[in-house]
């Protein structure tokens, strides 16, 4: 009974605690995890969509091109038309990623914001909004005249451009104008800059409604500029783990199509432009359409919030485990949709991180490859150490099972509580320490709905359960029959000890050392322990101070007695050892046989 009972009380503490290391882990790496079942799905995890911007590039702005005859009314319509501030103190704008690249670019052209917005007093505005793409702000000069300055997408505000400023003059938007503004969008986004455009409006009162269709049309072409964000370095080492691992990145941006598609490519995300498709081209595409194409794409450019759901949902219902990345509000419904919700510890908003199964805190894609791995990891440990305290507590039951068939009594409860806490709590705990596999991020994701026993874990607690029960026995017979006759016969005799004492005692320390032993097999389920590199630190702790106690309580005096259990002299003690031992030759050689029958069938 007590070898039954301390099954599921066993188990569920080591899960536990395994669970608790990995989440402690995986917050040192940046990875807070909200919901402990995250742990467990992000092993399974087959898509990763994210956003662009911050997460696989730096979110560090900076104009390097533009386009427009008058580039000081460019610099002053970007800077004006904006949020951020340029800090004097720091000597660098302050506010939205953006929006300080293009105040720290008039800046540079001698336009200080500080100044500029004393000189144009900023009256009204349109705030920007992720379906139009755009924001206005009208301003007022000393002289109370009026202009409106409008930047956003390059192809939403041309669409609302009916002039343009050619040289110094404002002429009628000609097909061949918007032709060369295209192209020039085009080039700039073709070498993986983000493309912003600005144009102008003069006003001869201020607009009785600050709303989009009332402000911004009839609008005047002025320029455009081109911002690069370096990529992160560490983003294309975890697009190739991702490959590796069977993983399939998706990138998801509001950029345009060519600023993404040379980005994806640079990223080895995509190998062509026809792996892309735009938000718009998505609207065009029915859900059941979208289910059978959705394999087709790995790059969505100008996408709205919308789009994500539709995108997680698809492949969802492709059977896909699937996360998803998101910062802002409208974010929220996609995130929770996706089977791991993962949102922006910096960028993202209080919504989006409440609603986040995962939260990273540097915004940054190869933290979510390195929290796959994790998960990986403490999935494998949590086998493991299931493995390894089923075959245990299945070779204790066999062995009380079997001898009292056999008419003996082979333990007494405080042996079984004994190796219950010494030899089976602690190494279990250790291997929950055990570092990574070298093949964990070369495997394809497990399937989600695959059980813990699968895997051919059933059988190899049966016949490892089986074994040690055959090595217990052995231990006990030949202590009972053997060695108490060859060396205690007067012991014996005089009444101070029982034969079966003796076998007892060989008994509890082969089954308690081979446990210990066992537990060394299960730092890899398949691999040999002989070919991993590193050690497990904890589990030597934990086979060390097993050890030690467990000698003592056979070699002790008051301990023995205490115990019921007979004083084993070296040659004794040696053969219990012996017998112990036998578990990793025996187990090697079952996963030597195992890795040739699944080498053939691959």
């Amino acid at each position: 009974s007590l070898a039954v009972a301390a099954i599921p009380e066993g188990l569920a503490t080591v899960v536990t605690i395994v669970l608790s290391i990995g989440v402690t882990n995986m917050s040192k790496r940046n990875a807070i995890i909200r919901k402990l079942t995250a742990v467990e799905t992000l092993g399974c995890t087959q898509i990763i969509c994210s956003d662009k911007t911050g997460t696989l590039t730096q979110n560090k702005m900076t104009v390097v091109d533009h386009y427009g005859d008058d580039e000081t009314l460019l610099a002053t319509a970007m800077s004006l038309c904006s949020d951020a501030e340029f800090d004097v103190n720091e000597n660098t704008a302050v506010g939205e990623p953006t929006e300080c690249a293009l105040v720290n670019y008039a800046q540079k052209l001698g336009l200080d914001k500080n100044v500029q917005k004393t000189q144009l007093v900023r009256i009204g505005e349109v705030p920007f909004d992720s379906g139009r793409k755009m924001m206005s702000t009208v301003h007022r000069d000393e002289n109370g005249s009026l202009i409106q300055f409008t930047k956003g997408a390059p192809d939403e505000v041309l669409k609302r451009c009916s002039k343009a400023l050619v040289g110094n003059t404002v002429v009628a938007m000609t097909d061949e104008i918007r032709a060369s503004i295209l192209a020039s969008n085009k080039a700039m986004a073709d070498q993986a800059l983000r493309v912003l455009m600005a144009a102008k409006k003069e006003l001869d009162a201020e607009p009785a409604e600050y709303t989009p269709e009332a402000v911004e049309n009839d609008l005047c072409f002025v320029g455009l500029v081109g911002m690069i964000d370096p990529v992160r370095p560490e983003v294309k080492p975890a697009i190739d783990e991702c490959r590796s691992a069977g993983i399939r990145p998706i990138m998801i941006t509001g950029d345009h199509k060519d600023t993404a598609v040379a980005i994806a490519m640079q990223l080895g995300i995509i190998t062509d432009a026809s792996q892309a498709i735009t938000g718009a081209e998505l609207d065009e595409i029915s859900d059941e359409d979208f289910e059978t194409a959705v394999e087709k794409y790995s790059v969505y450019a100008r996408v709205q919030p919308e789009h994500k759901t539709r995108i997680v949902n698809a492949w969802r219902k492709k059977g896909k485990v699937t996360a998803m990345t998101g910062d802002g509000v409208n974010d929220a419904p996609s995130i929770k949709n996706a089977d791991i919700g993962v949102g922006m510890g910096i960028t993202g908003t209080d919504v989006t991180k409440n609603v986040a199964d995962m939260i990273l805190a540097d915004d940054n894609f190869a933290t979510i490859v390195s929290a796959v791995g994790e998960g990986r990891r403490i999935y494998d440990n949590i086998r493991k150490a299931i493995q390894f305290l089923l075959a245990s507590n299945l070779s204790e039951v066999l062995s009380i099972f079997f001898a009292t068939l056999l008419g003996f009594t082979i333990f007494q409860p405080v042996h079984l509580l004994w190796i219950n806490l010494i030899t089976d709590c602690f190494p279990a705990l250790a291997l929950g320490m055990e570092k990574p596999e070298a093949d964990v991020m070369n495997r394809k994701p497990r399937d989600s709905k695959e059980g813990i026993f699968a895997g051919g874990l059933g059988f190899a607690v049966a016949y490892q359960g089986a074994l040690v029960t055959l090595i217990t026995l052995a231990s006990y017979l030949i202590g009972r029959y053997w060695l108490a006759d060859l060396h205690h016969a007067a012991a014996i005799a005089s009444g101070a000890y029982s034969a079966e004492m003796l076998g007892t005692s060989m008994a509890f320390l082969t089954l308690s050392m081979c446990e210990i032993f066992h537990a060394f097999n299960m730092r890899s389920l398949r691999g040999s322990i002989f070919t991993m590199k590193g050690q497990n630190k904890w589990l030597w702790g934990a086979g060390a101070l097993s050890l030690l106690l467990t000698t003592a309580v056979v070699e002790i005096d008051f301990l023995c007695n205490a115990f019921e259990l007979a004083h084993l002299d070296l040659m004794e003690y040696g053969i219990a050892m012996g017998l112990a031992i036998l578990i990793i030759p025996i187990v090697e050689l079952v996963k030597l046989i195992q890795r040739q029958v699944e080498k053939k069938k691959a």
